[in-house]
């Protein structure tokens, strides 16, 4: 779209898209410490997680690793490893959370 600028010119107008914000996976790391129930407790109260589905992402945890507590943009990410990782540590467990992005922006 053009409009008149002044003195004989045309002045560009751009639109510029939306595009959907990059999303970011908070992962559970394993360690040899923090218990299993308060790796479901978590995954249940900050991940809104039903209970059996908890207890499947923390055998993932638990045997692979690291296992995905779920997906969010990036501020609503790092809010949730803040919480968690103040939890842990205010119960005395080195439970490890981190916020990685996904592959595809």
């Amino acid at each position: 779209m053009t409009r008149p600028g002044g003195q004989g010119r045309s002045q560009t107008l751009e639109r510029t898209g939306t595009q959907r914000p990059r999303l970011w996976r908070v992962l559970l790391l394993n360690d040899d410490y923090t218990p299993m129930e308060f790796v479901v407790l978590v995954l249940e109260r900050y991940f809104r997680k039903a209970e059996q589905e908890a207890q499947l992402i923390m055998l993932a945890v638990h045997h692979k690793g690291q296992g995905i507590a779920g997906v969010y943009t990036k501020d609503v990410a790092e809010t949730k490893v803040a919480q968690v990782t103040d939890h842990a540590r205010r119960e005395g467990h080195p439970l490890m959370v981190v916020a990685e992005p996904e592959d595809n922006p």
